[in-house]
């Protein structure tokens, strides 16, 4: 990786690197159960297709059925009850229902105690996203200081540079807490 040379660059990398976080905080979310089918459930877990280990999606048509069920409908028959046998080993809880041309999986209504659960899940996710959007924002900040030793760049450059990281730190950290403000209305709406 080439060390930014000026301070635009050092804010660029930096924005960069906080959509990414955004972007990684929304797809862990994504995998939340809300009480709703939703094909994103089975994001992590992987089946073993001819040796290799591969998310269901990618082995699998997955499509959602009347809200409370998942029909997966693997592009290889044989596929069926490794399937079957990863979503029964998996942590979403689910028995799978294999009829020998589809498996479903019926989603029930999450109890309020299990909702609650999912809350403190969503909420824990947020503040990772928020501590990696900290982390970002202390390797530009240490980033910015090098280019200012290598480039003598007066104390109001690098102030200004200081600054700037801080409100972007301050937006996306601002955009974790919608998300979570958002996924946890999702989580508890019945």
């Amino acid at each position: 990786m080439s060390v930014a040379t000026t301070p635009e660059e050092v804010l660029a990398t930096c924005e960069d690197k906080m959509k990414k976080a955004i972007a990684a905080t929304q797809h862990d979310m994504a995998s939340v159960r809300t009480g709703r089918a939703n094909p994103l459930l089975l994001e992590r877990v992987v089946v073993d297709y001819y040796g290799t280990m591969t998310p269901i999606s990618q082995a699998a048509n997955v499509s959602v059925q009347g809200g409370q069920s998942l029909i997966i409908k693997p592009y290889d028959k044989g596929l069926l009850g490794p399937i079957e046998k990863a979503i029964a080993m998996s942590e979403l809880n689910l028995p799978p229902n294999n009829d020998g041309e589809v498996i479903r999986l019926n989603i029930p209504p999450l109890t309020e105690d299990r909702r609650k659960e999912m809350v403190k899940l969503v909420k824990k996710m947020g503040e990772e996203g928020k501590v990696a959007i900290r982390n970002i924002r202390r390797d530009a900040t240490s980033d910015l200081d090098k280019v200012q030793k290598e480039q003598n760049l007066s104390e109001d450059q690098l102030k200004d540079g200081k600054d700037s990281i801080q409100k972007l730190t301050d937006k996306y950290t601002a955009e974790i807490d919608k998300l979570v403000v958002e996924k946890e209305k999702d989580v508890m709406t019945v």
